[in-house]
């Protein structure tokens, strides 16, 4: 692993410096232990979830919510999604537990207030939803990727994820070293986006898509929302990917706009240091901007599965992922079963031709189908060794059941809205 010394945040940063950063901090290496999961959730009102719920009916409800003595931070995303991120856990049912008992917490407040979470890739209820979150790097963001079209602003607004964060692994190469793991992530994506599509509609209408969430993603952006070349090492990969890619902003001190520059390339500032010298601190912030289906943040990050329906649907794909790399005899397995999914192709995740069947059809395509089927039973054959209770084994057994033994994603299944708004369509409601 390279040692390098970070110089303070606030000075000025070189681009040698900036590289050598980036290959320090994205992929931090040694023995796989910890695992976490980051789940989003729309907010919707308890009785008709067709009722838009108001910018301050939901701020109250959150103030309340951080009045709790909750074990993961609670944050609001853009368009008023509710986000719980579990802090590191030395294991599945630890991480399971912990955000178990916060959503139990979470979902009692809101009660209170008439409230409840909906898990979804995308809303399945409300057409549009006005972004909550007025802030100058929201408003640059916005901004920036206006300039790609729409799907920036429906992204920001109108989508939800599960989130499954593992460790880099190992330096040393094998099924558990990084960049067997970088590669792995990457080749089963298409799969999860496949098996754990759930959002067929935005702003109310059907879009053709199973996952309209991973199809807002992949037209998000040219380059930010991309993965970096796959054949080449992954610290130089992703260190030439974040520096060649296109700033989202120059922030500003005090609450003033945060200016966007068109096209200016973060290795570019660096050489430039127009507008000002770039710092610490710009790139940490420029690799928050970055969107690609698996980002390294120290750790991996799997950023390609919508959010799940049910209280405890976020626990399959925890428990499935973390299975097939946590396992080494899985993670092996899983890597031979999906390393020829994919066809040569010169466009790079999601873009590529399988993150696209993946998005728009799940599980009807036979090749993403036939692996599903393979990484299910691998990942249901290793939970017993990782110690998943009997719960997590009935929820997965449950949905292998329901969706991957008849080759059916959530998306497939027709929408049953909560109590009271049974036989309400978007059609009655104007949408």
């Amino acid at each position: 692993m390279p040692v390098c010394e970070a110089p303070e945040s606030g000075g000025p940063l070189a681009e040698g410096e900036a590289e050598d950063l980036l290959r320090c901090i994205c992929f931090k290496t040694g023995p796989p232990r910890t695992v976490g999961v980051e789940v989003e959730w729309f907010v919707h009102d308890l009785s008709d979830p067709y009722r838009p719920v108001s910018h301050d009916r939901l701020r109250a409800a959150v103030a309340r919510l951080r009045t709790l003595p909750l074990a993961s931070p609670l944050t609001l995303e853009p368009g008023g999604q509710l986000e719980l991120s579990s802090p590191p856990a030395a294991s599945l049912m630890e991480c399971v537990t912990t955000v178990s008992a916060d959503l139990t917490a979470v979902r009692a407040a809101l009660r209170t207030a008439g409230l409840t979470l909906t898990g979804a890739g995308t809303d399945p209820y409300l057409p549009y939803r006005d972004r909550l979150l007025r802030e100058p790097r929201y408003d640059a963001m916005e901004a920036c990727l206006d300039r790609s079209g729409p799907a920036g602003r429906a992204m920001m607004r109108d989508s939800a994820s599960v989130q499954v964060c593992l460790d880099a692994g190992f330096e040393a190469a094998g099924p558990q070293g990084y960049r067997r793991r970088w590669q792995l992530a990457h080749l089963l994506g298409p799969v999860l986006v496949a098996a754990f599509a759930n959002s067929p509609v935005l702003h109310g209408k059907p879009t053709g898509h199973r996952s309209t969430r991973q199809g807002l993603w992949t037209d998000l952006d040219p380059v930010r929302a991309l993965a970096p070349d796959l054949y080449r090492d992954p610290r130089s990969a992703w260190a030439a990917h974040a520096l060649d890619t296109p700033v989202m902003c120059v922030r500003a001190d005090g609450t003033g706009p945060w200016a966007a520059p068109e096209g200016l390339t973060l290795r570019e500032w660096l050489r430039s240091g127009e507008p000002r010298a770039v710092t610490r601190a710009d790139l940490d912030y420029h690799l928050t901007t970055l969107f690609p289906p698996v980002r390294p943040r120290g750790h991996l990050e799997l950023r390609m599965i919508d959010a799940q329906s049910g209280e405890d649907g976020w626990i399959v794909p925890l428990a499935v992922v973390t299975a097939l790399f946590e396992d080494p005899s899985a993670a092996e397995a899983a890597y031979q079963a999906v390393r020829n999914l994919a066809a040569p192709d010169p466009a790079a995740p999601p873009r590529s031709a399988v993150w696209r069947d993946a998005a728009r059809h799940g599980l009807a395509v036979p090749a993403l189908h036939a692996a599903a089927l393979e990484c299910f039973a691998l990942a249901r054959e290793a939970l017993p060794r990782l110690g998943a209770a009997p719960a997590v084994l009935d929820a997965v057994d449950a949905f292998q059941e329901r969706h991957v033994g008849p080759g059916r994603c959530p998306a497939d299944a027709p929408l049953t809205p909560v109590a009271g708004t049974a036989g309400r369509t978007g059609k009655d409601l104007g949408i």
